[in-house]
């Protein structure tokens, strides 16, 4: 049985896209279902983990490719992005023992699909 990241991944793929824009319409569809849960007063528990356990999944499968040879990026930028992993790996965990507001994610998710689009953010 394919897991849930790869089953979206999968299903966007069958789109005319490049890597970039199937990358961005994972990030996409994984983010919505963040916010749909942030949007919800008492978010349903199995619902509540499944989007922060999809989004978990989205970004191990991430550092892994991060951490192959294979992957074209510069250092620099794969360093950073395993990083930003981390803090998602640290974060998914506390808020699947814990619960708690899945923000943190939404805009890590949100920076990377700007990026994914070529746009650049200004930080506060």
């Amino acid at each position: 049985m394919h897991s849930l990241a790869h089953q979206a991944y999968g299903q966007v793929q069958h789109r005319t896209a490049g890597p970039k824009e199937i990358e961005h319409a994972v990030f996409e569809q994984i983010t919505e279902a963040l916010q749909d849960v942030a949007s919800t007063e008492a978010p349903v528990p199995n619902v509540y983990a499944d989007a922060v356990s999809r989004n978990l999944e989205l970004w191990t499968i991430l550092a892994a490719d991060l951490m192959s040879e294979a992957n074209a990026l510069p250092l620099e930028t794969r360093q950073g992005l395993l990083g930003l992993s981390e803090f998602v790996r640290r974060t998914s965990m506390t808020l699947l023992s814990e619960g708690g507001d899945v923000t943190d994610l939404i805009d890590v998710n949100i920076a990377i699909m700007q990026g994914l689009r070529g746009e650049t953010s200004v930080a506060a």
